[in-house]
């Protein structure tokens, strides 16, 4: 069979503008060579930066940033689209290829409906006329195993779960019958029982309408089940290309490996778990709609332990990390910490009260400010706490960029001129300046690529080792929950379904909850994502 897409020596470039220098040119990607062929799914993996995004969105002959197309060529059924003339890119763009971006959220408009957004470049390029986009709508949201596919289309995007939404920008680059389409990181911002039914979706409605795909991301586990092909990419360059069997059973090179093997970290349980550092006693919480977020939540931390906290998106976990901090006053219930009754509110909590308990978030971008140094960031809480200046502070500074392994040179960068990986170990730094003796850590790592994510997981197991700090980690990731917890809490709808240490908490007999989420947990096994489909049908069938 023909190739559908055929991309060969592409190279991209953008100018970068160094301060205080000239500009100059800088290869992003260079020496990349794929075919695809119709039907067949072709997946693009590899760490932040390896240019996954970059290359994918060549397929539509475009470049994001200031990004240039430089080199080689990409043809789309023997027509090379770099050579095409403005208006012959636009008639290719969500006509023949079509983009399915990581968070429909911000893809779709919030003032118009699903329906009118889905078709709305079926009949902008005269690909149908509306009864006929209406009909493919309806058919795709009926693939796509959305709910009552006959007036889904008349809802607003805010009406509609993530999941769903995801979906819903599946058919929407389905409706045209593009010839191809590229899925940017869909499911990466998904819960793991989300992500099993849109990732089945996907692949249901690929195969029913045999168009090809580009699935960019940097989950093995969850490439291994959607893909024919895989291609490696790294620094802008190929690191292995071939098939899915291949590179998941049989990879050859060492970073392919790497890939394949990661979530080395591992840590048995502390098997004493009664030395009680933090204790939430039946807690309930809301927000000023009157709707109650956590009903009667009650578990404890013990000193120096890790507590993963775990369920999917709207299950309370980062609510419950809010009122233990403050931030959120409980309507009921009480937070003590080390035996005393701490303030609900954190205006009512004294600066100590403050110090030893402190936060990482998920995403270290939104939480720094990027008008201030590393030195800055780190330096803030030495000043409020400890009223640390001048060469005592410099000095503490370069301490603890040691104990995150960077060092005093990244003291004087900015968060733009640092990697996910190095903003996020910025962030617990500037946690560990507190001297904490509890640190809430919110889906630190759900953001950043496997190898990086690995390398944080090891640098907080070691930090504990050293500082005894206790962690709560805020997560919907079973592997950290295995790699790092001693006890776990299990959270469904505002409500605690399963506590106590990790062995008995992952261990049969599970609750209807727990099962489903320990089952969703993509594996690295050609085929898994048709035997856990297979396992939900003849358990429906059974109820």
């Amino acid at each position: 069979m023909p190739d559908l897409l055929s991309v060969r020596n592409l190279k991209i470039e953008a100018t970068s503008y160094p301060p205080g220098e000239a500009p100059r040119t800088v290869t992003l990607v260079e020496g990349i060579n794929f075919d695809v062929e119709k039907g067949k799914v072709l997946g693009l993996i590899g760490e932040s930066g390896a240019g996954k995004s970059t290359i994918g969105l060549t397929a539509l002959a475009y470049g994001r940033g200031g990004v240039r197309i430089t080199g080689g060529e990409v043809k789309l059924n023997g027509e090379d689209l770099l050579k095409l003339s403005p208006s012959g890119i636009r008639k290719v763009r969500g006509a023949k290829v079509c983009y399915v971006a990581q968070s429909a959220a911000a893809a779709f408009n919030p003032a118009h409906r699903l329906g009118e957004q889905v078709i709305e470049a079926s009949l902008k390029h005269g690909i149908m006329n509306r009864a006929e986009a209406e009909k493919r709508a309806l058919y795709l949201f009926k693939v796509l195993g959305l709910p009552n596919p006959e007036t889904f289309g008349q809802r607003y995007p805010h009406q509609v779960s993530g999941g769903q939404l995801q979906r819903a920008m599946t058919a929407m680059a389905l409706c045209p019958n593009p010839e191809l389409i590229v899925f940017d990181e869909p499911t990466t911002a998904l819960d793991v029982t989300t992500q099993i039914d849109v990732l089945a979706a996907i692949k249901h409605a690929i195969e029913e309408t045999n168009t090809a795909a580009l699935y960019i991301t940097h989950d093995l586990a969850v490439v291994a089940q959607i893909t024919d092909d895989i291609l490696v990419l790294r620094h802008g360059k190929m690191v292995e290309y071939g098939s899915v069997k291949d590179i998941i059973e049989a990879p050859k090179e060492e970073y392919t490996r790497a890939l394949v093997n990661v979530r080395g970290t591992a840590r048995d349980e502390a098997p004493d778990q009664t030395d009680t550092l933090l204790k939430v006693e039946n807690i309930t919480a809301g927000y000023s709609n009157g709707f109650k977020v956590l009903q009667n939540v009650s578990l404890h931390l013990p000193k120096g332990q890790t507590l993963a906290v775990v369920g999917e998106s709207g299950s309370g976990k980062s609510t419950l990390a809010r009122v233990i901090t403050g931030l959120l006053p409980p309507q009921d219930g009480t937070i003590s910490f080390e035996g005393t009754v701490l303030p609900k509110s954190l205006k009512g909590r004294t600066n100590d009260q403050l110090r030893r308990i402190q936060m990482i978030y998920q995403m270290a971008d939104t939480a720094m400010n990027p008008r201030q140094t590393v030195r800055d960031i780190i330096g803030r809480p030495l000043t409020f706490y400890y009223g640390l200046r001048g060469a005592k502070k410099t000095e503490r500074v370069k301490e603890l960029l040691e104990q995150i392994e960077m060092g005093g040179r990244f003291a004087d960068r900015y968060p733009a001129e640092l990697s996910g990986g190095q903003k996020q170990r910025v962030a617990i730094a500037r946690a560990l300046a507190a001297q904490p003796e509890l640190i809430l850590c919110d889906e630190p790592t759900s953001a950043l690529d496997p190898l990086v994510a690995e390398g944080i997981l090891k640098l907080l197991l070691k930090l504990q080792d050293e500082t005894h700090v206790s962690y709560m980690f805020i997560t919907h990731d079973i592997a950290i929950v295995r790699a790092i917890a001693d006890s776990v809490a299990v959270m469904h709808r505002g409500k605690l379904v399963r506590f106590g240490p990790k062995s008995k908490v992952l261990a049969p007999p599970f609750d209807d909850y727990t099962d489903l989420l320990l089952k969703s947990v993509p594996e690295m096994e050609i085929g898994w994502l048709e035997k856990v489909l297979a396992t939900r049908r003849m358990e429906s069938a059974g109820n």
